[in-house]
C-alpha cells in the first residue's frame, strides 16, 4: 500500500488559522462508515448521534508549553528546541532546529540563563536528549518562558492560549494537542451525560508522530514513534460494561482510538494499565475497541489518515475530503470535525 494512495488536494485557504469563537459551532460532517452517505451538521449536534449506555472516552492529556527559542551559549545562535517526552527526571527527548548545531556537551540558554540544556546523546531526524538545568519549579519556569507548539501550518499568532487545550485537559505532557476534543464545551458535555451517556478518560502524551511525515514510499515500511498512555481502573470498567451490554464505544480523537485499540489488542479486554505504544493503524487492521469515531480532517499522506481509511475505508474518506473541500469546511488542527459511524 502506497503513501501516495493517500493523497489529496487541499486549497491553502481552508487551512484553519484561528479558533472558532465558540468550540462547539465547527461544522460536523457525518460519514456512515457502511454506505458512505454524508450528513451535515454543526458538532453541538453530536449529541443526538449517541444512545443511553454508550461510552465517550476523551483524551486529557494538556499541552506543555514545549516550544523554547533560545540560544547556544558558545556562539550565541539561535536554537529552536520542542520537548516532546520527559525521559526520567530533567532529562528530555527533543526536537531541535537546527539540529546540526547541537552535539553532545552543547549547552543552549533560554531566558537569559534562567533555564539551560546540556546535550546529553544525538539522535537522527533532529532529535537530542538534553539535561535542563534550573533553579526552582520546572514547570512553573517553562510556562514563563516556553509557548504552544501550535503545528507548522498555522501562521497566525494564537491570541488565548487556553484555544489550544481542551476544557476537559488535566495531565500536563503534550507536545501536541488532542484536537478533535477542541470542539467540547463544558455544557455540551452536560448534555451528554444527561442524555445517559458514560464519560471517560484516558490518557496520551501526544509526541513525535503528530510532527512526522511519513517518508517511505510503502506505508508498511513506516515506523511510529512511542507515546506514553494510562487507563485507569475506573475507565476500564465502564469501557469493558459497554461491551459487555453491545453498546457503542465512541472515541474522541485518533489518541484516545490508539489507547484503546493498544489496550483491547494487548490484554483482549480493557483494564488498568500504562505504558508507551508504537501502533500504527493503516487499512487493514481490525478495530477490537472502538465502534464510532469523532475527529478531525487529517494531512494529505499522514498516519492520522491512514487511521481514519482503516475505520471508514479509504474510498469513503477521500470521497468524503472531496465533498469537504467543495462545502469549504476547515481543516487540520482549528478545523470543522468529522463524525465516523
Amino acid at each position: 500500500m502506497k503513501v501516495d494512495d493517500f493523497d489529496y488536494y487541499l486549497p491553502d485557504e481552508l487551512i484553519a488559522q484561528t479558533p472558532l469563537l465558540k468550540r462547539d459551532e465547527s461544522k460536523l460532517l457525518v460519514l456512515d462508515s457502511k454506505t458512505g452517505e454524508l450528513t451535515h451538521k454543526k458538532f453541538y449536534d453530536i449529541v443526538d448521534y449517541f444512545g443511553e449506555g454508550d461510552t465517550l472516552v476523551l483524551n486529557d492529556t494538556k499541552v506543555l508549553p514545549a516550544r523554547l527559542i533560545g540560544e547556544k551559549e558558545e556562539t550565541k545562535a539561535v536554537i529552536e528546541v520542542l520537548l516532546l517526552k520527559n525521559i526520567v527526571n530533567d532529562d528530555w527527548e527533543c526536537l531541535v532546529k537546527p539540529a546540526r548545531r547541537i552535539h553532545v556537551g552543547t549547552i543552549i540558554s533560554f531566558g537569559d540563563g534562567r533555564l539551560k540544556a546540556k546535550c546529553i546523546l544525538e539522535k537522527d531526524g533532529g532529535i537530542r536528549h538534553f539535561a535542563f538545568l534550573y533553579e526552582g519549579i520546572f514547570l512553573e519556569i517553562l510556562d514563563s518562558l516556553g509557548t504552544m507548539p501550535l503545528p507548522p501550518y498555522i501562521h497566525k499568532k494564537l491570541e488565548d492560549q487556553t484555544r489550544y487545550q481542551t476544557v476537559y485537559a488535566k495531565e500536563i505532557g503534550s507536545a501536541a494537542a488532542p484536537t478533535a476534543g477542541l470542539h467540547f464545551t463544558e455544557e455540551l458535555l452536560d448534555r451528554i451525560e444527561k442524555k445517559g451517556v458514560n464519560i471517560v478518560k484516558v490518557t496520551l502524551h501526544v509526541g513525535l508522530g503528530t510532527f512526522r511525515p511519513v517518508s517511505v514510499e510503502n506505508i508498511v515500511d513506516h515506523k511510529m514513534h512511542s507515546e506514553y498512555y494510562c487507563m485507569s481502573k475506573k475507565t476500564a470498567d465502564v469501557l469493558n460494561k459497554t461491551k459487555k451490554e453491545n453498546k457503542k464505544i465512541i472515541a474522541v480523537g485518533t489518541t484516545s482510538t490508539r489507547v484503546l485499540e493498544t489496550i483491547r489488542h494487548e490484554y483482549d479486554e480493557f483494564r488498568e494499565c500504562s505504558g508507551w505504544t508504537s501502533i500504527f493503524i493503516y487499512p487493514g487492521y481490525e478495530f477490537r475497541a472502538i465502534d464510532q469515531l469523532i475527529t478531525n480532517f487529517h494531512l494529505p499522506k499522514s498516519t492520522l489518515l491512514m487511521l481514519v481509511s482503516a475505520l471508514a475505508g479509504k474510498e469513503n474518506i477521500l470521497s468524503a475530503y472531496q465533498i469537504a473541500v467543495m462545502e469549504k469546511y476547515r481543516f487540520f488542527s482549528f478545523g470543522d470535525a468529522m463524525f465516523i459511524k
